[in-house]
């Protein structure tokens, strides 16, 4: 049996401090005689295996057994096995061991300290060492280009607003026939003209998708931030319509019907008989229209408050209905030009308009078309959905993408944005946390269901195979984005077809042979050297053709790693054996890194966790605490290291000239941390002569 080996021994990270040291001592020597022996260490060891190792629920079918993954011979027993793997632990000791010699073999196996561990404030502190200077220009970088869009929104609302309010100070003959009023309801009906657009806009879903292909213009508008906007553009357009109301309801109507200003309104419309009442105003095209469609906003507006939607989400649903009423309202409204200006609004708003119908039309229909569906429950969080196309067709989806479902048992109008966790031929598969009313429901229905689908629909992970090589960063839940890629690499892979060229759109490159030659399962796993037949710029130039992706998946609990265990094995699978693979074309070196930040107020726990995900065998090689090939990291990734290990590893292998994509999806903190360093790599590149540049894209969900 191979020796033990430490996961990570890197100079940088620190190992256990003396106090843990001594800590681990004391929890291991229960009868505190100074010594621990091999019962004692045996006993605690399988105590804390007991309370850590995952239990796989009957559908975590391809998780190994908790007991397997700590036997090399099943039917050896445990204790046998938990004895040898404590031989290899302590090797050449007796039965009983010091205080000095037990402390000298802990320090030999370079276990990481529980204070790199994360804590919910780790990351802000390193966003805040930062200096300002880089703090400010990393903030940008995440929140600027919404800065930018949202300044160009309020520039265009305000010269819409200033060119209509202006355009009525500067008439004379109608501020002496209808006052101060007109003023006022024009200012507010030229911004009215960019929030209405913009509030369409953010509720046309294939709109969005299509414009994800541009990249500058996504940069600027972040098109997963689609229903936040919506929000705020209906809220300021409640306001503002409000107050267009107010002011011809108490000014323009009000003073346009006083008997002193009938001569000045008989001067402005040319026509010595024209006497208008209050009622007549009203009764006319833009009164009536103007007073129903504000009245059915503010229905609408009511009907979406969240306590409604929490109460009843068909109300809600159904209240959404009355926007089109409000379109064909709106569109009225100008068409008498009772002041003389062309009606524009109606075809300001007709295309975006026709396109929102068409959307919900389709979703209609979708919603009487069911698709058979298997619902498991993964843990207390989280379910999985599988959905199976009719007639065994596959889906048409790309990698990162997302749909809508419905559930016909829990609701006919309830619609909810899921992300594609995979899709393999008929299967499409969604990963749902089980943390809302609706979802909660969801939870009960294990097993076959129906649903609905629509879409699939952008996201920026689809960017993925624009890039040659990727970093890819999930936290959690936030990983499903990107689950979907390496289900796609896993898919193509087993078919030996090359996922860049097939879905790169008009290449002239035709599919080729791909081979995967993942030269690091972690960061501290030696890689098989190339053959030493080739020449060092033979290597380099096979290195700089090499398609990498690496792979980052931080969770909280170990727990979560059953969610994707058997993908990721599967892919650990495919890569090491197409590394044996020769190949004259371009390889792929695809790298797996698990995060488990979740801190241990046991010393012994952290100590033991460590030790038994490094723990491997032939008949078991799975993590005794993770159930999967591949070893996990423990506490709280370090970016900065990670991203600086990267780019070195790309200039020693002679990469230049390259775009890599950084694809994260988690808090706004980590996202900064990484814009930060593709900020400084990308300066660094540029000094080096290397010309390597990262690109960060951050999605969003909401």
């Amino acid at each position: 049996m191979d020796k033990l080996q430490p996961y990570d021994s890197n100079p940088e990270h620190k190992e256990l401090t003396n106090d843990e040291l001594e800590a681990f001592f004391a929890d291991i020597d229960t009868d505190n005689d100074g010594f621990i022996t091999i019962d004692e260490l045996e006993a605690k060891l399988e105590k804390v295996h007991d309370e850590i190792a995952p239990a796989p629920e009957k559908h975590h079918l391809h998780h190994p057994h908790r007991r397997s993954t700590l036997q090399g011979d099943v039917e050896a027993g445990t204790d046998d096995d938990l004895k040898h793997f404590l031989q290899r632990l302590l090797p050449g000791t007796q039965q009983r061991i010091d205080r000095d010699q037990f402390i000298s073999h802990v320090r030999a196996w370079h276990i990481p300290s529980q204070d790199q561990t994360s804590d919910d404030h780790g990351d802000e502190k390193q966003e805040k060492a930062l200096p300002i200077g880089r703090r400010l220009r990393a903030r940008w970088s995440v929140d600027g280009p919404k800065i930018v869009f949202i300044l160009c929104v309020s520039a265009l609302t305000i010269g819409l607003s200033v060119w209509q309010g202006v355009k009525y100070i500067n008439s004379p003959d109608i501020r002496a026939a209808l006052g101060w009023g007109v003023i006022m309801a024009k200012f507010f009906a030229g911004a009215l003209y960019s929030i209405t657009f913009f509030l369409i806009l953010s509720m046309s879903r294939v709109f969005a998708t299509f414009m994800r292909r541009f990249y500058y213009i996504s940069r600027f508008i972040n098109w997963d931030r689609s229903q936040s906007f919506h929000i705020w553009m209906a809220c300021i357009m409640v306001v503002f319509a409000t107050l267009h109301g107010i002011g011809h309801l108490t000014g323009t109507f009000l003073t346009g019907s006083q008997a002193d200003r009938r001569p000045a309104l008989r001067a402005l419309y040319s026509d010595p008989e024209i006497s208008y009442s209050y009622a007549d105003y009203v009764a006319r095209v833009p009164g009536w229209t103007g007073i129903v469609s504000l009245g059915l906003v503010w229905v609408l507006s009511l009907l979406s408050m969240p306590a409604v939607r929490r109460w009843s989400y068909e109300l809600f649903q159904l209240g959404h209905l009355l926007m089109f009423p409000i379109f064909g309202l709106l569109a009225a409204h100008g068409t008498a030009q009772i002041l003389g200006q062309y009606p524009m609004l109606g075809f300001w708003l007709i295309v975006l308009v026709v396109l929102v119908i068409m959307e919900r039309c389709q979703r209609i229909i979708r919603g009487f078309i069911r698709v058979d569906a298997k619902l498991t429950v993964l843990d207390d969080e989280t379910v999985t959905l599988i959905c199976f196309k009719s007639g065994g067709k596959p889906w048409r989806y790309a990698a990162g993408q997302y749909v809508f479902l419905q559930v016909p048992s829990l609701s006919l109008f309830q619609w909810h944005p899921f992300t594609i966790s995979a899709c393999r031929e008929d299967k499409l598969q969604l990963h749902i946390k089980t943390d809302g009313n609706w979802t909660k429901k969801l939870r009960n229905l294990e097993g076959s269901i129906q649903v609905g689908i629509d879409g699939p629909f952008g996201a920026p992970a689809q960017r993925f195979y624009d890039f040659d090589k990727s970093i890819i960063v999930g936290s959690g839940i936030g990983v499903t984005p990107f689950s979907a890629i390496v289900t796609d690499l896993e898919q193509d892979l087993s078919r030996e077809q090359d996922p860049w060229t097939k879905r790169r759109r008009g290449s002239s490159v035709g599919p080729r042979r791909l081979s995967s030659s993942v030269a690091r399962q972690t960061s501290d796993i030696e890689t098989p050297a190339r053959g030493r037949d080739n020449s060092a710029v033979s290597e380099k130039t096979l290195a700089s053709n090499t398609r990498r992706v690496d792979f980052h998946w931080t969770v909280r609990d170990k727990a979560h790693l059953l969610w994707f265990s058997s993908l990721l094995n599967r892919a650990h699978d495919l890569s090491e054996s197409a590394a044996l693979k020769d190949t004259s074309q371009a390889p792929l070196d695809l790298n797996i890194h698990v995060h488990v930040t979740a801190k241990r107020k046991n010393i012994s726990t952290h100590v033991f966790r460590y030790l038994l995900d490094s723990h491997r065998t032939k008949a078991a090689p799975y993590s005794a605490l993770t159930g999967l090939k591949a070893r996990s990291n423990f506490g709280r990734p370090d970016f900065v290291r990670i991203m600086d290990k990267y780019h070195d590893e790309l200039v020693r292998d002679g990469v230049s000239d390259e775009k890599v994509g950084v694809f994260y999806c988690g808090t706004p903190v980590v996202g900064a941390i990484l814009s930060d360093q593709c900020h400084e790599l990308t300066a660094k590149s540029r000094q080096d002569g290397t010309k390597i540049r990262y690109i960060f894209m951050i999605e969003v969900f909401g």
